[in-house]
């Protein structure tokens, strides 16, 4: 896999407060080890409304952010238009937080399930390949 680097997402990056750049990187390493394990080829990384933003070639795009009017929580938010956070909502019920049909959103102090926020990323990286499939042709890790 190999990974484009816009060095305007780093600035993004910088900007959080500490604790909120801390836990984004995290996302964002998980994003990248995800699309690893796949094999999913090129990662681009970019802003998409001032937010990271992360694309695979047969994926949906993936970004994350962090608001100040909300300082307790960040989320990964995915296109609206797709059945992503509705297939994660069937798979994982009220394991994740989900923002209408939008994004999962995470507390500052939450512990993360990896292994099935992984399978969720999994499932963005290679959206347009799954998207004929009920529930994008997986179950429940």
């Amino acid at each position: 896999m190999q990974a484009i680097h816009n060095p305007a997402v780093a600035d993004v990056f910088k900007k959080y407060p500490p604790e909120m750049r801390k836990k984004l990187l995290f996302l964002r390493t998980l994003i990248f080890e995800t699309a690893a394990e796949l094999d999913v080829g090129e990662i681009e990384e970019s802003l998409k409304w001032g937010e990271p933003s992360y694309i695979a070639k047969q994926g949906s795009t993936i970004r994350m952010d962090w608001k100040p009017r909300a300082p307790e929580h960040y989320a990964l938010y995915f296109n609206c238009k797709t059945t992503l956070v509705e297939t994660f909502e069937a798979l994982y019920g009220n394991l994740f937080c989900y923002e209408g049909n939008r994004a999962i959103i995470f507390t500052r102090l939450e512990l993360i399930p990896v292994k099935q926020l992984k399978h969720c990323i999994a499932l963005a990286l290679q959206y347009h390949r799954l998207k004929h499939l009920p529930l994008l042709g997986t179950r429940a890790l």
